[in-house]
């Protein structure tokens, strides 16, 4: 089929790439505009941008698609259907009805939990055991098109945020390939989706990643991996008279009790209003990740300390 496709980061690639492979002609890539990024604030292109310039294929990075030459265009390359991953614009009405099968999008969760931005991390911070990847046929709500395709995907105890988008991406990925060949065979049947159980996946403010320890070990640890490793939740510790940011990547829920926040014992096990955490992994600023007992080398914080 003539697709064109609409994606923006990492999560994307793996669709692409797919729909690639499976020998479907791919007439354009759209994605975001290339963005200042490091340290030199440089801009650098998209995951999906650098892909699609790898195998040859047209790219457009419109910063809208409100506008009628924008639609114009969009429609001018004639179609069979669109396939959006995490692209980051909303598609109008007009961009949503220009393809001849309309526009499928996959998503990141068991619909209708989690619509919007943020569904994977927001699924493991509320300590989901499930989720899902999920194609649906879009419409002009948020998330809400009938879906078409679901796979189920089991949430581990200690499953990241990293994890679960990597396994996610993978799956979801296939499962377009299917969708699209059912879809060329005439073959795709889509269902509306429930009017219950609806929640939203806000994105990630910034005010939520600063590491609180006055809820349960179970929650505290939940967030820890929802946000890991980016935006990544922090706590600060002053070491020296000096204060820094750490992030924390990697817990365990361990045995413990104190004032929530107090680091319990050598290990690093932290209090929390009910229980403790163990931390595994953190992240300096400017460093890479590393173990907990190898920042305890450099940076010791005796039991009785306060984060």
């Amino acid at each position: 089929m003539r697709i064109l496709f609409m994606g923006t980061p990492e999560f994307a690639l793996p669709t692409l790439a797919g729909i690639i492979a499976a020998g479907h002609q791919v007439a354009a890539v759209y994605s975001q505009p290339p963005r200042p990024a490091g340290r030199g604030m440089a801009e650098r292109k998209s995951p999906v941008h650098l892909l699609a310039d790898r195998d040859g294929l047209a790219v457009l990075t419109p910063k809208s698609l409100r506008g009628e030459p924008e639609q114009r265009a969009f429609a001018a390359y004639g179609a069979d259907v669109a396939v959006v991953v995490a692209y980051g614009l909303i598609l109008p009405k007009p961009v949503l009805a220009a393809p001849r099968h309309g526009c499928l999008n996959l998503h990141a969760s068991a619909l209708p939990r989690w619509r919007g931005a943020a569904p994977i991390q927001r699924a493991i911070m509320a300590g989901d055991r499930e989720t899902a990847a999920t194609v649906m046929r879009m419409d002009e709500g948020l998330d809400t098109g009938p879906v078409c395709r679901e796979e189920r995907v089991p949430i581990g105890p200690d499953m990241t945020a990293a994890e679960l988008h990597d396994l996610l991406a993978t799956r979801g990925a296939d499962l377009m390939v299917h969708a699209l060949a059912e879809l060329q065979r005439a073959a795709l049947s889509c269902q509306p989706q429930s009017s219950a159980g609806v929640t939203y996946a806000a994105k990630i403010d910034k005010a939520e990643t600063r590491l609180d320890f006055t809820p349960t070990a179970r929650e505290v640890h939940d967030r820890v991996r929802g946000l890991s490793p980016a935006p990544g939740a922090w706590v600060e510790v002053v070491h020296a008279g000096k204060a820094e940011r750490v992030k924390v990547l990697r817990t365990q829920v361990a045995d413990g009790r104190g004032a929530p926040g107090t680091v319990l014992d050598a290990a690093l096990t932290i209090a929390c209003g009910v229980g403790a955490v163990r931390v595994l992994e953190v992240q300096r600023s400017g460093r890479k990740p590393m173990a907990a007992g190898e920042f305890l080398r450099g940076f010791p914080l005796a039991a009785g300390t306060r984060l």
